[in-house]
């Protein structure tokens, strides 16, 4: 009942600013202990090996403060702490703020658009605006809500708080550059793995949520063509059930890449109102995790 509450919670208060102006998020002390270990370490020889001493500090310790928590009576602390790691009407959100800005044209949609992607913005067209808004809907559904509530239920407040970790690690230095090639490929392995089940039970609920067996079968066939092992799941099911394109050509750091598209056959020129419907399918499929999660709580 703990999870179910939880969802709730995040669902009608999200990411308070009052409240966060004046205390750390546990997402930004995660980072800061990310943050130091890369500005301490990530250096010299043995760049991998320290990669891994760094992922299993912090999962000792995200799991030792789980479980120390867990001891407290009730579960008060669990619920609180379950809806602040959930990122429901947060995402929603900064993926509506997109296309709220893209009505007024694609200088300020860019500006909202930089918030949520790592990509190049400051070329991009109006579909590229809308795709980026909508795959970033996509893959943080999976990351910022589905896969924390997956790990709370699997294993408490142990599980949420070392899933969180490990991905904000991933975020931060899990990349393929000459920086982090091998300093964080253990957080961006482990990553990966925590992520499997829930990007496909992702891709799973958004077929369910919008009546749509389409989206499953397409994300089966076509998530393999995304550049993540898991990225593809609910990105391919979001892509059928909107019938749009998604991922194809985009720019980093300057340089282009030309990945191909998922769900080709879509419509390749998404605007303001496809990013609004995607942030209806993020509240369809909301519903439905909700409904589950307090199902399993009753019986």
């Amino acid at each position: 009942m703990a999870l179910f509450v939880a969802l709730l919670l995040d669902a009608a208060f999200g990411e308070p600013r009052w409240l966060w102006s004046r205390l750390p998020h546990p997402a930004v002390l995660m980072g800061r202990a990310v943050g130091w270990a890369d500005a301490t370490v990530n250096q010299g020889a043995g760049r991998q090996l320290k990669g891994v001493i760094l992922l299993l500090a912090l999962v000792g310790l995200a799991g030792g403060v789980g479980f120390g928590l867990m001891a407290l009576p009730g579960q008060i602390v669990d619920t609180l702490l379950a809806a602040i790691l959930l990122a429901q009407r947060s995402l929603v959100q900064h993926v509506q703020a997109v296309a709220d800005a893209l009505r007024y044209g694609p200088v300020p949609a860019r500006r909202a658009v930089a918030m949520i992607v790592g990509r190049d913005t400051a070329d991009m067209s109006e579909a590229e605006i809308s795709r980026a808004a909508i795959e970033s809907a996509a893959e943080n559904l999976s990351d910022g809500v589905i896969a924390p509530a997956f790990w709370f239920l699997a294993l408490g407040l142990p599980g949420i708080l070392i899933y969180k970790i490990v991905n904000t690690a991933d975020s931060m230095i899990g990349h393929r550059t000459p920086q982090y090639e091998q300093f964080g490929k253990a957080a961006a392995r482990l990553d990966d793995v925590l992520n499997w089940l829930p990007a496909r039970l992702t891709a799973c609920l958004v077929a369910l949520a919008c009546a749509n067996p389409r989206a499953w079968h397409l994300a089966r066939r076509e998530a393999y063509l995304h550049r993540s092992p898991n990225a593809g799941w609910p990105e391919a099911a979001m892509a059928a059930v909107l019938n749009i394109a998604l991922s194809g050509p985009r720019s980093y750091h300057g340089e282009r890449k030309d990945f191909p598209f998922v769900n080709a056959q879509g419509a390749r020129n998404p605007g303001a109102r496809d990013i609004d419907a995607a942030t209806g399918v993020l509240w369809r499929v909301w519903a439905l995790m909700t409904a589950l999660v307090f199902s399993l709580a009753l019986f």
